[in-house]
């Protein structure tokens, strides 16, 4: 079988059921973790805009928006998965570099709405689609990620699969709609240089395209049978080594929504292990800014390719510099949502700090990834002592977890600006989804707001 035949059959061949305790409620709690992100983003310059041109296009009212009122199922998907995205707060795998809510969730939840499928339904789709996203971003990774932004690449396969599952696609159908994901798979690094809007479009086309390869599929439209392995196919075009091995290890037996991770600072998630390292100097050595001389940190190579701006010109562009983060945490001793902003940004103690970061690649550190996101930081004060610390785990990680109470509490300061009755109402739905009979159910209010 080609591998998309083998993705096929564990798609359609997966059910509920099939899934255990532990991926049922990791599941919700990913769903509950999008939500947070989608509402905190859904009022930001980028979503705004998206927002706005589809309105203008229109289309059959058949799915929510996070920024009120309803469209057609692709303009949810697209507007849906670029809110979820943009404040940097949404979830991440370590060894496929993927955030996998931001395209599978928002993609998955349109159908469930439409086809007024089970909650049941609706986390079976999403174990599976974050399952397939994850091994098709193992099996590329890390080469592919020079270039290519997993979460949009990879990510589309995911949305396809939850989709596809929720559409009752047959094996064949699946073959097709995977075949068309993959020639639809797209996203570019280039916009980190100017800290452009694209990251944006990345999440929403792929959540979009995803779904638009099941819906064709679903009426008989065609698409490569062997997308992922093939000659001219993703892995040869899109990556300088893969291992084909990755897509089919334990598949069916291992769900791998369970190896996710969660992010606590508004940060890209590379910088993550260094503002925890810093956060913990500054608190176990009651170090102040201007006592500082000299911050090192050590990181693996993805680190110094995609956060290694000394001189970030926007906010967006700050939370993918690692220069300004380390800095961000030392002066004010947190890196939250509210903490990225213009007056942080120009901050003359920040401004002035960042001059003496030192990012380096850690040979130690770049071995282990991108199984293990360490970091090592070192911090020199003025007189001449050296404070030194490492992790291989930052906080969010399944080695170094956060607790369910811990995702609500994220959630209830995302969606700060909703009605508590609002807040208590997502909250209790996304915690006992297996409970609700109709996916449609899930937006309720906003479906009616404007």
């Amino acid at each position: 079988m080609s591998l998309s035949e083998k993705l096929a059959r564990f798609i359609v061949n997966t059910s509920y059921e099939d899934l255990p305790e532990d991926v049922v409620g990791f599941t919700k709690l990913c769903i509950l973790d999008w939500l947070g992100s989608a509402v905190a983003g859904s009022s930001k310059e980028p979503v705004r805009i998206i927002d706005e041109l589809a309105r203008e296009m229109g289309g059959a009212e058949q799915a929510s928006l996070v920024t009120g009122g309803k469209t057609s199922l692709t303009h949810a998907a697209l507007v849906n998965g670029a809110a979820s995205h943009v404040v940097e707060l949404d979830d991440i795998h370590k060894s496929s570099i993927i955030h996998a809510a931001t395209v599978v969730v928002p993609a998955a939840l349109a159908v469930a709405e439409w086809m007024n499928k089970s909650g049941k339904d609706l986390i079976a789709a999403v174990a599976i689609g974050y399952d397939v996203c994850f091994r098709i971003g193992e099996a590329v990774s890390p080469s592919h990620y020079y270039f290519w932004h997993n979460t949009a690449t990879c990510g589309t396969f995911g949305a396809t699969a939850a989709t596809a599952k929720l559409l009752d696609l047959n094996e064949q159908q699946i073959v097709h709609a995977l075949g068309n994901a993959g020639t639809q798979a797209a996203g570019l690094w280039e916009f980190i240089v100017d800290g452009a809007m694209t990251k944006q479009l990345h999440t929403g086309k792929a959540a979009m395209n995803g779904l638009l390869a099941s819906l064709l599929a679903q009426k008989g439209f065609t698409g490569p049978s062997k997308i992922l392995e093939g000659d001219r196919g993703f892995f040869k075009a899109m990556a300088e080594t893969f291992d084909e091995e990755r897509i089919s290890d334990k598949l069916g037996q291992q769900f791998k929504i369970t190896e996710n991770s969660f992010k606590i600072h508004a940060s890209c998630r590379h910088t993550h292990p260094a503002i925890d390292l810093a956060l913990k100097l500054k608190k176990e050595h009651a170090i102040r800014p201007e006592e500082i001389r000299e911050i090192r940190v050590g990181g693996y190579k993805a680190v110094y390719d995609i956060t290694n701006n000394p001189n970030p010109q926007t906010v967006y562009a700050s939370k993918f510099s690692l220069q300004f983060c380390a800095s961000l945490a030392f002066v004010k001793g947190k890196a939250g949502l509210a903490d990225f902003t213009e007056e942080t940004l120009w901050d003359p103690a920040i401004r002035a700090l960042m001059e003496r970061v030192k990012l380096t690649v850690d040979p130690e550190v770049d071995s282990a990834y991108p199984e293990k996101w360490g970091s090592a930081v070192a911090v020199e004060t003025q007189q001449g002592e050296v404070h030194r610390l490492t992790t291989d785990y930052p906080k969010g990680d399944p080695e170094n977890p956060v607790t369910a109470d811990d995702l609500v509490q994220k959630f209830r300061e995302l969606a700060a600006h909703l009605s508590d009755s609002e807040k208590n109402r997502f909250v209790d739905t996304v915690l006992h989804l297996e409970s609700v009979s109709d996916a449609a159910d899930f937006w309720k209010e906003r479906s009616r707001s404007t």
